[in-house]
């Protein structure tokens, strides 16, 4: 009986197992919440996946070459594909057109399109895919205490004026590659609004 007392844990060291052991699961279960951060994704329906590929299919086309045919094999079909929009003559004319009136330094595709006028029609296409989700600290952003968010994304634009089915001037703008960090403090979190909300009540 001697030797099984001597021989019987200390309460020490099971004490520090137990620590330790809680110690593990808390880390576990605070890493595993920041999948539980927002998140949220803003796309249009697109023919290209990347800013990389709307690039390039703009690169493809050729004005006084490229046909209305030849665009919708490229996937840019004004009456099927998403997020097209129609110009029309009077829409182009604001846009394009200098205030002056004088086309002189206008490019030959923009003056045919104002001699063709109403048989001149322009697309203005738009595609954009747009990743915004919350990260840092979960508890933190829970408690409203810090909120960062991380957008990411590109933007691609591109217009083409087209004259008696095909295309006779084209212009391409965008953003290869966002990447914008928001951050909001609040040193009372959860509290921080409540000042406000008891004064708006007198």
């Amino acid at each position: 009986m001697c030797r099984a007392f001597l021989h019987r844990p200390e309460p020490l060291p099971i004490l520090r197992r137990l620590i330790g052991l809680a110690g593990l699961c808390l880390a576990l279960l605070l890493g595993g919440c920041a999948s539980l951060l927002p998140r949220g994704e803003a796309q249009t329906g697109k023919p290209w996946s990347d800013f990389h590929q709307a690039h390039a299919a703009f690169e493809r086309i050729q004005p006084y070459v490229t046909t209305i045919a030849q665009l919708r094999e490229q996937g840019i079909d004004p009456l099927v594909t998403p997020n097209i929009t129609i110009l029309n003559y009077a829409d182009i004319v604001r846009r394009l057109l200098p205030p002056s009136g004088n086309d002189i330094a206008l490019d030959p595709g923009i003056r045919d399109c104002m001699q063709a006028q109403t048989a001149c029609r322009g697309f203005e296409i738009d595609q954009r895919h747009i990743d915004r989700k919350r990260v840092g600290n979960f508890w933190l952003d829970f408690l409203d205490f810090r909120r960062e968010t991380l957008t990411t994304g590109w933007r691609f634009n591109m217009l083409l004026l087209v004259v008696n089915d095909r295309v006779v001037y084209k212009l391409w703008g965008g953003q290869p590659e966002i990447s914008e960090t928001e951050v909001t403090r609040n040193p009372l979190g959860p509290l921080q609004g409540f000042g406000q909300s008891v004064l708006g009540r007198y």
